[in-house]
């Protein structure tokens, strides 16, 4: 710069106008060697490693981030020594290129803590403790630290002065960041226990969530519902609000089905004669009549000796006997769970006829299998039915007020 100095002292802006552009080809010189030159090494050495072939890791570009500092460092060292150029663009300037290297920096930084977050989320415990409302605060705070940095270059001042002043301001910083504090403690809550993991289906009727857990940020809990539809939760709704989570369904590996049909009552009576010879045909069923007919008639025998009337006995039931039926039928089933609960029981009867209700849990837990596996047997049972001498109830429709017309009639 002393020799365009000496070589042009008789037009110092001539000389300012060569060392710019000495320092703009020295800049995009600089930014030519390290992105096609040094980056291409870098970027050949860690192809030698695992990491290096990895798209998702190599997308963030946290090198090629860092390679835009340095033509802002040529230009931050190079600006104060072109002559004759005025100080105050010279301190703008300079400023300007050191508020971009701190930018640029906070950039990198927070592409390095994306590929933190992709690495982790490669781990088996990654869904249980996801760490990415973590590494979003991180990140504000990078970008805060930048921020005051920033402000402190291009005013040219040292970043204590803007510091102390942020005391001041602690009560504003608290309602801004109001919603980011909340967030924050939500999301160690939800992490520490264990509350909500990625893939976990929940259900919050009053937000409209019923699917899967596909993203827990620091603000929001993104929810996939059964639709298709995506649901967007504030991450401490979770916390203050009840919610439905069936990751403990999944885990157990059965699922409950708990449904009732109900039977017309007019049509539960004892069980005659021919009606038991005809039931002793089925195979589930024989073991049971065998068993109740001789505690039945180890009873009856001692009321027969006070009275022998039929009244004062027990008798087999229809209702009875399916009930037995269905239960025996439940448990041969290899898609019931063994293992958990199982239970047939009658509800208490209304307007609408006898509850039977069925309680049990399927060897699976996904949906369409466990629809197909609950239909199969109220399919099967519907149609068994009326072995037994029942009827399902149903409401009269039009085709039974005409036919009850045309009997009238």
């Amino acid at each position: 710069m002393e020799l365009l100095q000496s070589y042009f002292s008789d037009s110092p802006v001539y000389a300012m106008i060569a060392a710019l552009t000495i320092l703009v080809i020295v800049a995009c010189f600089a930014n030519f060697v390290v992105k096609r030159l040094l980056l291409r090494l870098i970027r050949h050495a860690l192809r030698m490693t695992p990491f290096g072939n990895d798209d998702e890791i190599v997308s963030n570009n946290v090198i090629s981030r860092l390679a835009n500092i340095i033509p802002a460092m040529v230009f931050t060292v190079g600006i104060p020594l072109v002559p004759a150029m005025p100080e105050t663009v010279t301190a703008i300037i300079r400023n300007v290129a050191s508020a971009f290297i701190i930018l640029t920096i906070a950039m990198a930084i927070c592409a390095a803590l994306d590929v933190v977050n992709t690495l982790y989320s490669r781990r088996p415990d990654a869904d249980s403790k996801p760490i990415k409302g973590y590494l979003q605060v991180l990140k504000i705070v990078v970008y805060l630290v930048s921020a005051i940095l920033i402000i402190a270059a291009l005013i040219d001042k040292s970043p204590i002065i803007l510091l102390s002043g942020l005391g001041a301001m602690a009560a504003v910083l608290m309602l801004v960041f109001q919603d980011t504090l909340l967030s924050l403690v939500a999301s160690v809550q939800l992490s520490s226990n264990d509350m909500v993991r990625v893939g976990d289906w929940i259900e919050m009727p009053q937000l409209n969530a019923d699917g899967d857990v596909i993203d827990i940020a620091l603000h929001t809990v993104k929810v996939q519902n059964w639709d298709k539809t995506i649901t967007t939760l504030p991450t401490r709704r979770l916390i203050s609000d009840p919610f439905k989570n069936w990751r403990g369904m999944q885990e157990s590996g059965g699922r409950r089905v708990k449904r009732a049909f109900f039977i017309d009552q007019n049509t539960i009576h004892f069980l005659t004669e021919t009606e038991k010879a005809h039931l002793m045909k089925f195979s589930l069923l024989q073991t049971y009549l065998i068993n109740k007919e001789t505690e039945l008639d180890e009873w009856n025998k001692m009321v027969r000796q006070e009275n022998d009337e039929a009244m004062n006995t027990r008798r087999l039931t229809n209702i009875g006997t399916f009930r037995a039926y269905v239960f025996e039928y439940l448990k041969k089933r290899d898609d019931i769970h063994k293992d958990m609960t199982l239970i047939v029981r009658q509800l208490n009867p209304g307007a609408q006829g006898l509850p039977l209700e069925i309680y049990c849990f399927t060897t699976t837990t996904a949906w369409a299998e466990y629809e197909g596996i609950q239909s199969d047997i109220f399919d099967h049972l519907y149609a068994i039915m009326p072995e037994f001498g029942l009827r399902a109830y149903q409401q009269p429709s039009g085709h039974d007020l005409e036919k009850i017309q045309l009997s009238v009639s």
